[in-house]
């Protein structure tokens, strides 16, 4: 089926629904390598305008990814809930959008409406939202998880420790956790990237930070971010798995690239529940994922970046994850070409994470070779933390040293909390008062370099 509109005097025709879609989205890099953006500015709102008028039940009867050929549009469409869906199932896009914004749309509605959402629909009305109706919306979203604290309560923000090594040297990821957690980084998970993957080497990294978690009482959660495959023979042999890692994009093609299938995933989360580590809650799974990974894996089926990156959430929601989080401008600026750009992505995958139901975090970030500077990344930053942005990263100095790109520092997340009047996840938060941390102590008494083995 096509659509059209026309813009002085010009009709636009957009021949079926992926290309309307991609048509419709904010310029980016990577959907001009793909050849599927917009050709003039004037087509882009001829496609949203079209967008606009798109009843909201197409999404359900038009696959933009074939169905009979790729699992995640199977994953999507026959796990839909009708019944959620009916409350809005009357709604064009445009209307959505209103709707959306409008007062009839609090926390507890848009909780039972996520179900009844498919990514194709959220990326639909995000493409004709501007960043404020995005930050709006996504602010109202209340996504809760649990494993040994509770994570996305309202005031809260969360960060990730991310101690990476180049060597994966335990006593320098040690120097880095020590770091992070006497400025109150670790609450969403202590996350270690390893340089290199291999059972044995993460099973290293596992039981020290396992050991240090124990020694000091810390309630929250480590994870070393192995292929899930690793992980499972990590566990195999006895390791302290917390949370099952894995990296997941928006199309089967896609997932296949990384190794993985839906059915590996389901079998890595039964594994991690069996061993029944967690004290408040059981959700298990972190996953990543990237505007960019389908073009990159060759199997983005002409659908454009953005919409894919929605599709991955469809995936996540389906393993109900502790963690989710879009690494927003890691994969550079051939998809994402600046400052501009994946400030509008990092905002875009947030809302259309939280309103699929998600507990939705941010890798603010940026590769040295984008157009983008760290006064980009201080707004995009802001911008989230008014959304309500359920964690950020913190890496030491905002520079990883092992992955070699831009993040958000230890500092950056103590001043979004201090701005935003945010807390840590309560459990950790009484951590930190016991311990005396933010209380004026530089080390509190106990907590010495050399029981973590930095000396």
């Amino acid at each position: 089926m096509a659509w059209a509109h026309g813009i002085g005097g010009t009709r636009y025709v957009f021949g079926d629904l992926a290309t309307l879609m991609a048509r419709a989205t904010p310029a980016r890099s990577g959907d001009a390598l793909a050849g599927v953006a917009a050709g003039s500015a004037a087509e882009r709102v001829a496609a949203q305008r079209a967008l606009a008028d798109l009843p909201l039940r197409v999404f359900l009867n038009e696959a933009l990814v074939p169905y009979e050929a790729d699992d995640v549009t199977r994953l999507i469409l026959d796990s839909h809930d009708a019944s959620a869906f009916a409350q809005v199932s009357h709604l064009t896009v445009g209307g959505f959008r209103d709707w959306l914004l409008g007062e009839g749309a609090d926390s507890a509605t848009l909780t039972k409406l996520a179900p009844g959402l498919t990514p194709e629909m959220v990326a639909a009305v995000s493409k004709i939202m501007r960043i404020a109706d995005m930050v709006a919306v996504a602010q109202k979203c209340r996504v809760v998880t649990r494993f040994r604290n509770t994570i996305g309560l309202p005031g809260t923000l969360s960060i990730r420790l991310q101690p990476n090594h180049p060597t994966d040297d335990p006593r320098g990821i040690a120097a880095s956790l020590l770091d992070g957690l006497l400025l109150g980084a670790g609450d969403a998970v202590i996350g270690v990237n390893p340089a290199t993957d291999n059972v044995e080497g993460v099973m290293r990294v596992l039981e020290m930070l396992d050991m240090v978690r124990e020694r000091f009482a810390i309630p929250t959660q480590s994870c070393v971010l192995s292929h899930v495959t690793t992980t499972l023979r990590a566990m195999e042999r006895g390791a302290p798995v917390d949370l099952v890692f894995q990296s997941i994009g928006g199309t089967e093609g896609t997932n296949r690239g990384f190794g993985v299938t839906l059915a590996l995933l389901r079998e890595a989360r039964d594994a991690a529940l069996s061993l029944n580590r967690g004290t408040v809650g059981h959700d298990v799974m972190y996953f990543e994922t990237g505007q960019g990974s389908a073009l990159s894996a060759e199997a983005h089926h002409g659908v454009d970046q953005q919409t894919l990156e929605a599709r991955a959430y469809g995936v996540a929601r389906a393993y109900a994850p502790l963690l989710v989080n879009s690494v927003v401008g890691f994969i550079g600026p051939e998809y994402l070409f600046d400052g501009k750009q994946i400030i509008r992505a990092g905002i875009e995958d947030h809302f259309c994470g939280k309103l699929l139901g998600l507990p939705m975090g941010v890798d603010i970030c940026y590769t040295n070779h984008a157009e983008a500077d760290q006064d980009d990344m201080d707004a995009l930053l802001t911008l989230l933390g008014v959304a309500g942005v359920t964690y950020i990263m913190g890496v030491p100095g905002a520079d990883d040293v092992m992955l070699a790109y831009q993040s958000t520092s230890f500092h950056d997340g103590l001043q979004a909390r201090a701005l935003l009047g945010k807390a840590p996840a309560p459990e950790f938060a009484a951590w930190m008062a016991r311990m005396g941390i933010g209380a004026g102590d530089a080390i509190p008494a106990g907590m010495s370099p050399a029981l973590i083995g930095l000396a």
